[in-house]
C-alpha cells in the first residue's frame, strides 16, 4: 500500500478511502467533497502519475501542514503521519552523513537479534536499518525531508534497496573494516559441514553400551594444495566479477520500489579471487576419504538417540572450522523382552495350580536367566517387580530400571476325570468354608 503525502500528513492510497468521521447528517455537498478526494486519490495512486506539488496537494485539500483536516459542515477527515526516521536514529534534521552513519551504527549494534535477545528487538533492528538506508542516501533523504515516509513510496523508489536489513548491516559493517555480531564476511574462513552415520545395535549393546570402530566417509583437506583450492605453483588474482567482494548484487525496479539481491559470487565461490583449480580437489580445497574411528556407545541408548563426535565431519574451508559427526542409532527389537523407557517388560504364564499355591520360575532378563518368586494366591495380569534388572540410565550406568514381570494365569478348558473329581471336592470344602463363616 503507498501513502500519498499531504505536507506533513500522509493518507492511504490504491484505492483506500481515508475515514471519515460523521459528527451530522450527511449533506449532498459532503458526499461531493469525499467523491472528490477519491478520485484524485485515486489518480494519484496509477503507476504513471507523479509526484504532486506542494501547492497541489494543499489546493486539493486546503490543509497547510496540519495532520488532521479541519470539519467541513459536520464531518472530518482523519490523516495519520509516518515514522520520523530521524527520531528512529536519534539524530537532528540536520545531521551530518557522518552522525547519521555513527548513530545508525551503534543502535544496530545493541538491537541485533544475534547480541539483543529481548522481545520487538528485531522489529527495533529493521526500524533502525529501513531509517538509516533512507537518510543515508541524498536522494531519499531529499524527497522523504520535502514529503515524507509518503513521498518515497509514491516515487517508486522504494523504501529500501536491500533485501533484508541484515544485509545492509553487514555491508555496512564490512566496510567500516569489520564484520557484525553472527555475520562471516563473504571470503572469510567457512566452516565444514556435519556428516551423519547410521548404526544399527541388537538389544543387550543398546542397554549396556559397547564400543565399535566404525568406517566413516567425509571431505578432508587436500594434501596437494593445503586445502586452497589453487594448483601449487600458480598466483591467484582479485576476481574481476564481484570485484574482490565475493559476493554480487542484482538489483530489480519493481512498483513498490527497487529489489536488491546479494549473493555469492559463483565465479569466484565466495573467495573474492580467481585462481588455476587444483587437479587433485578441482579448486574445492577438500577431498572425499574414509575413516576408521573407534566410537564408544554409552549403556542405556535407544533407538533414535543421537550421538555426536566433534570436528569428526567434513574439513572448513579457508581455515574454517571442522563440521562434527552425528551417528544415529537404530535397534534391533528382541523377540522377548520389550523396552519402556528404563524398564523392560516381560509377560509369564503360570498354572492356575502355581498361582495358588505360589511357585518360582525362571525368567529371563538382559543379565542371563533369573529365579522369580510367584507368591501363593496371585491374581490374574498381577504385575511382578524385578528391581534393578532394568536399563541403566543413560551416562549414569550405575542407576538402573525395573523389569516389570506380568503374570498370566492359564485356566485348562479340559480336565480329566481324576483332575474333574478333585476339584469338585476342592468346591465342596470352599462351600463348607464359607458356610461355617457365615455362621
Amino acid at each position: 500500500m503507498a501513502i500519498t503525502p499531504f505536507g506533513s500528513t500522509s493518507a492511504a492510497q490504491w484505492g483506500i478511502r481515508p475515514q471519515l468521521s460523521l459528527r451530522s447528517s450527511l449533506t449532498g455537498k459532503i458526499a461531493s467533497f469525499s467523491h472528490n478526494v477519491m478520485s484524485r486519490v485515486s489518480f494519484m495512486a496509477a503507476p504513471s502519475s507523479s509526484f504532486l506539488s506542494r501547492a497541489s496537494i494543499h489546493t486539493l485539500f486546503n490543509v497547510g501542514s496540519s495532520r488532521t483536516l479541519h470539519s467541513r459542515r459536520g464531518s472530518s477527515l482523519i490523516v495519520r503521519a509516518g515514522a520520523d526516521f530521524y527520531s528512529v536514529l536519534g539524530v537532528s534534521k540536520n545531521a551530518s552523513k557522518s552522525e547519521i552513519k555513527s548513530a545508525y551504527r551503534k543502535l544496530a549494534r545493541n538491537y541485533h537479534p544475534d547480541v539483543n535477545k529481548e522481545a520487538g528487538a528485531e522489529d527495533k533492528f529493521k526500524e533502525i536499518s529501513n531509517a538509516y538506508e533512507v537518510l543515508s542516501d541524498d536522494e531519499k533523504r531529499s524527497i522523504y525531508d520535502r514529503y515524507g515516509e509518503a513521498g518515497l513510496k509514491g516515487s517508486g523508489m522504494g523504501m529500501g534497496d536491500f533485501s533484508n536489513p541484515f544485509d545492509l548491516f553487514e555491508s555496512l559493517f564490512e566496510n567500516m573494516g569489520g564484520s557484525g555480531p553472527g555475520r562471516r564476511p563473504y571470503n572469510g574462513p567457512v566452516d565444514g559441514e556435519d556428516e551423519y552415520y547410521s548404526l544399527l545395535l541388537n538389544f543387550k549393546e543398546a542397554v549396556f553400551g559397547i564400543e565399535k570402530e566404525i568406517e566413516i566417509s567425509r571431505l578432508e583437506s587436500c594434501g596437494t594444495c593445503n586445502g586452497s583450492g589453487a594448483k601449487p605453483g600458480t598466483t591467484s588474482s582479485k576476481c574481476s566479477t564481484c570485484g574482490g567482494q565475493g559476493r554480487v548484487v542484482s538489483s530489480t525496479r519493481t512498483p513498490l520500489g527497487i529489489f536488491q539481491q546479494q549473493m555469492t559470487c559463483s565465479a569466484c565461490n565466495g573467495t573474492g579471487e580467481i585462481s588455476t583449480p587444483c587437479n587433485t580437489c578441482s579448486g574445492d580445497g577438500r577431498v572425499r576419504k574414509t575413516k576408521r574411528i573407534s566410537l564408544k556407545v554409552p549403556a542405556g541408548v535407544d533407538a533414535g538417540s543421537r550421538l555426536r563426535v566433534r570436528n569428526e565431519g567434513n574439513a572448513g574451508r579457508r581455515g574454517g572450522s571442522p563440521g562434527d559427526l552425528f551417528v544415529m542409532i537404530e535397534v534391533i527389537p528382541d523377540p522377548v523382552l520389550k523396552r519402556d523407557d528404563t524398564n523392560i517388560l516381560y509377560s509369564c504364564k503360570v498354572s492356575y495350580i502355581d498361582a495358588i499355591l505360589g511357585t518360582t520360575i525362571k525368567v529371563p532378563t538382559v543379565d542371563g536367566m533369573v529365579d522369580l518368586k510367584v507368591p501363593a494366591g496371585t491374581q490374574p495380569n498381577t504385575t511382578l517387580v524385578m528391581a534393578k534388572k532394568g536399563v541403566p540410565l543413560l551416562n549414569k550406568k550405575n542407576l538402573r530400571g525395573d523389569q516389570l514381570v506380568r503374570v498370566q494365569v492359564e485356566i485348562p478348558k479340559r480336565l480329566s476325570s481324576d483332575e474333574k473329581k478333585l476339584i469338585e471336592e476342592l468346591a465342596d470344602l470352599s462351600k463348607g468354608k464359607t458356610a461355617t463363616s457365615k455362621r
